[in-house]
């Protein structure tokens, strides 16, 4: 989990970006192509049932950009992803496989023409969000991950039991929860 700071960063990056201002956080900043650094994606049934016969085109012209704080999110300038390398190389492994499902949804969704983050929503309201929670969350059944699991997986230090519950009620499944 990051920290309140990086949680703190990262919500100041997505205002330094509405205010156009992001050339001043790209300072030692890299990036590069998305099967460079995500092998195997394109073979990803969660990922192909997000892009179809489109699969290979978009995985092999995403950009990748590499952040020192977050975890990843979706530029709603471009679509194109940022991640943040630290999380990558301590992070969980199967969270950040669910991640990374999450935000190619997102990167679908800015292809489409999608408000990727439409401030008239709360985050868990927000039908970006809950489709792509969906698809993360049908991956992790998919996988075997048990309801305790997945719920772990979904809530983030920002969200409220509460919050969790009304994302759970969103995504429209059936996950336990207090049950294993």
């Amino acid at each position: 989990m990051a920290s309140w700071t990086e949680y703190f960063a990262w919500t100041m990056f997505k205002v330094a970006r509405k205010l156009r201002l992001t050339k001043l956080l790209r300072v030692g900043i890299s990036t590069g192509l998305f099967l460079d650094y995500f092998t195997g994606f394109e073979k990803s049934r969660a990922v192909r049932g997000i892009f179809g016969d489109a699969t290979d085109e978009v995985l092999s012209n995403l950009k990748v950009q590499f952040m020192w704080f977050g975890y990843m999110g979706v530029d709603d300038n471009d679509g194109h992803l940022i991640v943040n390398k630290s999380y990558l190389s301590s992070g969980d492994k199967t969270d950040i496989y669910l991640d990374v499902v999450h935000e190619l949804c997102h990167v679908k969704q800015h292809l489409d023409g999608k408000e990727l983050f439409n401030p008239r929503y709360d985050y868990v309201d927000r039908p970006t969000e809950v489709e792509a929670y969906r698809y993360a969350v049908k991956e992790a059944k998919r996988l075997g991950l048990s309801d305790e699991r997945i719920l772990r997986y979904l809530q983030t230090e920002w969200m409220s039991d509460e919050d969790l519950k009304r994302l759970v009620k969103n995504i429209g499944i059936d996950l336990h929860i207090g049950k294993n």
